[in-house]
């Protein structure tokens, strides 16, 4: 392990939804990746509504550093991962999926990114040069379909948007917070999206590792997300562009009255 550097702290958030069977082993991976790294840490694992019995089994497990919030209406996980951001504490806040489809041994990557770049924003990406992944080919073209209509929309510098790994300063958090609106699958792109609108233009891309097989891609509920999907993403361009809604910060964020939280610190 190498030895800690007490001028950084790093917040790690978990959306999670109906992962009670791997929730436990993932987070234990990811303990075990930010073990090594020279940050302390949090997790912040955030259950995303009571589908299944996902929070008994973390209390059950008591993972040292891990704090879980948990309620019982599902929000969406863009919801999931805006609660996680404003009880985060760290100087650096970062998000990864949870479903292990992602390596966790990414957040390393991404974390020598930061420091390399001195960065506003680290982006995990399929499509950097060295990124390894694997995916079916309907997810392949979906995932290129959208690159080219968010390039056409916004012109971000960013070829992925969606990878569900990135990290922030916690200045940029702390300013883009009070603007976001998203709370399903859009809100990568508008966390992105208002960055950049306030001028957080230091956006980089890092490698990733990625195994990701969708086995159900032509089911309704599928097809739905991916319509639901696009039109979110042309929400944010008419909240952009029509109504310059991200130029000033809105509302305070709404906690749910049933939140739940357990955590152990050692």
């Amino acid at each position: 392990m190498m030895g800690k550097n007490n001028s950084h702290f790093l917040s790690l958030i978990v959306p999670v939804y109906k992962q009670e069977k791997i929730i436990v082993d993932n987070l234990h991976q990811i303990k075990k990746v930010l073990d090594t790294i020279r940050y302390d840490y949090e997790i912040i694992a955030v259950i995303d509504g009571h589908a299944d019995r996902t929070f008994e089994k973390i209390k059950k497990a008591r993972i040292p550093k891990v704090r879980t919030y948990s309620y019982k209406k599902n929000q969406g996980k863009s919801y999931a991962i805006r609660l996680g951001m404003h009880k985060a504490k760290g100087d650096y806040v970062m998000f990864l999926d949870s479903g292990m489809e992602i390596d966790p041994n990414g957040i390393s990557m991404l974390l020598e990114h930061m420091e390399w770049y001195d960065a506003d924003i680290i982006v995990g990406s399929k499509r950097h040069p060295v990124s390894h992944v694997n995916y079916s080919w309907q997810r392949k073209i979906l995932s290129n379909g959208y690159y080219w209509f968010v390039k056409l929309l916004f012109g971000v510098p960013i070829r992925d948007t969606q990878a569900g790994i990135k990290i922030f300063r916690k200045k940029v958090i702390q300013q883009i917070l009070p603007r976001l609106v998203e709370k399903q699958f859009a809100g990568d792109l508008e966390i992105l999206v208002v960055a950049i609108t306030l001028n957080h233009k230091r956006i980089f891309e890092a490698p990733i590792k990625m195994d990701y097989q969708l086995s159900s891609f032509t089911s309704a509920a599928t097809l739905s997300a991916i319509g639901n999907i696009f039109i979110d993403t042309l929400a944010i361009w008419y909240r952009k562009n029509i109504l310059r809604y991200y130029q000033k910060p809105h509302h305070k964020f709404s906690f749910p009255s049933d939140l739940t939280t357990f955590s152990v610190k050692r």
